[in-house]
């Protein structure tokens, strides 16, 4: 499902942004789920606690205090696959919007061709990099989460949690299918255990260090969990 956020201090004007966008997706028949900011302030605590669910954000660039250009560079620097589009009552930043990879720079109101387009360009880009993330599932909400975020994915179960830097997600699958999806970055070295080569900071007998976390490499993984991390050692991914 895609998540876009409407970031902007007039009620009226998110109103209208949001009416439009909901008229251009129900032909397309794609499901979205489209939150309201009222402050780049907000939008940024939201996504502290939500991080890797937000898709596409539209920002008004006048915006009190914390201006739509500062909010974008924000949240650009905590999740580089954000897909950013500007809203505004003028046209002199439009160059502005260039510095933080924008999709576009809409006048207000902006014509529903134009947010069509910028929809369409965002799908794109999610498309484009999405070999580049995982695709976490768990309910309604797709989270996309940068695998070099990621540091491990451990199963119990019938669940599995990815652990990153920032948070855990827990979600319903098996591990045999994350490890297909997430490609050769990635080491099993225990039945439950799935390890990213890069984030492991040392190996010692039949334990990984990964941060302050130690996980066990089980016997019947460790000739394969070896030779990998020592392939990703000698490739610089270690």
């Amino acid at each position: 499902m895609l998540c876009i956020g409407i970031c902007d201090d007039n009620y009226d004007a998110r109103l209208a942004l949001r009416s439009a966008l909901e008229r251009l997706l129900e032909p397309r028949q794609e499901k979205a789920r489209i939150l309201e900011f009222s402050s780049g302030e907000g939008l940024l605590r939201w996504r502290d606690r939500h991080p890797g669910e937000l898709h596409l954000v539209f920002l008004d660039l006048e915006m009190d205090q914390l201006d739509g250009m500062e909010t974008a560079r924000r949240l650009r620097q905590a999740e580089t696959g954000i897909q950013l589009a500007f809203v505004t009552g003028y046209d002199s930043h439009v160059f502005e919007g260039y510095q933080v990879g924008a999709l576009g720079y809409l006048l207000k109101p902006p014509k529903e061709a134009q947010l069509a387009d910028i929809l369409d360009r965002a799908a794109a880009a999610l498309t484009r990099t999405e070999e580049a993330f995982f695709l976490c599932r768990r309910g309604e909400v797709t989270y996309r989460i940068p695998q070099q975020e990621i540091l491990y994915f451990v199963s119990n179960r019938r669940q599995v949690t990815c652990v990153t830097r920032e948070k855990s997600y827990v979600f319903y699958g098996k591990l045999d299918q994350v490890a297909q999806e997430v490609g050769s970055g990635f080491v099993r070295i225990h039945q439950r255990y799935l390890v990213r080569g890069g984030a492991v900071g040392q190996v010692a007998g039949s334990q990984v260090f990964v941060g302050d976390t130690v996980l066990p490499i089980s016997r019947s993984c460790q000739q394969g969990a070896l030779l990998a991390l020592t392939r990703a050692s000698l490739e610089g991914d270690l």
